[in-house]
């Protein structure tokens, strides 16, 4: 289940995400099982973030960075990935 304070957060909007990222960055975002289907991520800063059996039907994710995410079991139908950072874990 993901962390309630970390969904809450992503909720609040990628600008805002995104600077949590930042003042953050020891912090690995806790995302497991999250619903976000449909949600606008996109530019988001997902680097490591723990995705597993995320639920993102239709979300856009177009240039998010995506970079060793962990994505398994994540639901990713309709997901638009367009020019999302991609890359395994280091």
């Amino acid at each position: 289940m993901a962390n309630p304070e970390h969904l809450a957060k992503l909720k609040e909007g990628t600008a805002i995400w995104n600077q949590w990222r930042e003042d953050y960055p020891e912090v690995v975002p806790d995302l497991q099982e999250a619903d976000l289907h449909g949600a606008d991520l996109n530019g988001a800063n997902l680097s490591a973030a723990d995705l597993s059996n995320a639920y993102l039907d239709a979300a856009d994710l177009g240039g998010a960075n995506l970079s060793a995410a962990d994505f398994s079991g994540a639901y990713l139908r309709a997901a638009n990935l367009g020019g999302a950072k991609l890359g395994g874990r280091s």
